[in-house]
């Protein structure tokens, strides 16, 4: 049986430490582990992308939120992709209370969500269903089916993170008849060999991230270390913006994006005018571009981005000193 394997890591710019320590299953409220130690740094030549990678639809620095639900204003039902890169895909979705989605799940690669409106019953293969409110983090391994249904009648609304060109499986049992197909694909009736993916030791399916981490005192770190995917919940108190000669860190191989969970995060990109961004926005560093994070607002109020990308142990390049 095929295991879905968790990993720790260190991810975040040259001004903060971001821990790599998710949650048990078993004990939601349990402490999480020590934050490892930073790892030595050590000067080498490094390739870096030139020109870096460019911005393209629907990619972009900066997503608001506002503009979002005001170009999706009157409808009940949507989805708005954010993020089309080489390994992962995010899409903003509402859908109308009562409704509920069809049972699937996906392949080989994990699925993530960030609930932000509404509240969604999330039914997980194995695990007893649980209801995600605003500031929930779902983890769902791959090769378990899942059911979303939106509760009462207020739409949910939440971010969904998968891996780049998965397209959904679906059960027998749940949907006897021929799914329709998609561009590329032919639905075909086969036996599926491989098991079910699994939590890990250090995994949970649900962060209630206000009530616990905000409200609760648990530390921030990382909701999902697995192979492919990497959600790190970074917290800090308000600083003062550093200067511009601080370039913060580009990745060799990947694009990374955040969601602004809580406060205001302020970013310098190479190539983008500087920014704040707010509770709900997205951001994103494209392949090779120099990008710094840091936390806005008024000194010593608190603020969180979830950082997001492929690599739990993904390399950072700084700037050497």
């Amino acid at each position: 049986m095929t295991i879905f394997k968790a990993a720790s890591c260190l991810c975040g710019p040259a001004l903060l430490m971001a821990a790599a320590a998710a949650q048990t299953p078993s004990a939601p409220s349990a402490t999480p582990p020590r934050p490892l130690a930073r790892p030595p740094m050590e000067i080498g030549w490094s390739p870096k992308r030139t020109p870096p990678r460019a911005y393209e639809a629907p990619n972009k620095p900066h997503w608001k939120l506002a503009d979002i639900l005001a170009a999706h204003s009157g409808q009940a039902n949507w989805r708005q992709p954010v993020v089309r890169n080489r390994d992962l895909e995010a899409d903003w979705r509402q859908m109308a209370g009562g409704q509920r989605t069809e049972s699937l799940m996906y392949a080989d690669n994990a699925t993530a969500l960030i609930v932000w409106g509404g509240q969604l019953r999330v039914s997980i293969k194995g695990q007893e269903p649980f209801i995600a409110v605003k500031g929930g983090e779902v983890h769902i391994p791959f090769r378990l089916p899942f059911t979303l249904e939106a509760v009462g009648s207020e739409p949910a609304l939440w971010l969904e993170i998968h891996g780049a060109g998965d397209v959904p499986l679906y059960p027998v049992a749940t949907k006897p008849d021929k799914p329709r197909d998609v561009k590329g694909f032919t639905y075909v009736k086969a036996s599926l060999m491989g098991g079910d993916g699994r939590y890990g030791p250090n995994d949970r399916p649900y962060l209630d991230y206000y009530k616990d981490v905000v409200e609760g005192g648990q530390r921030a770190g990382s909701f999902i270390a697995g192979d492919h995917l990497f959600v790190n919940n970074i917290r800090g108190p308000g600083i003062k913006t550093p200067p511009a000669t601080d370039l913060g860190h580009f990745h060799f191989g990947y694009d990374e994006f955040w969601f602004v969970m809580e406060g205001n995060i302020d970013y310098q990109i190479e190539g983008v005018p500087f920014f704040t961004a707010s509770p709900g926005d997205i951001v994103t560093a494209a392949q090779g571009r120099w990008h710094r994070a840091s936390f806005g607002g008024q000194v010593g109020k608190m603020a969180t981005r979830v950082a997001i990308n492929p690599y739990p142990r993904g390399l950072h390049n700084f700037q050497p000193h």
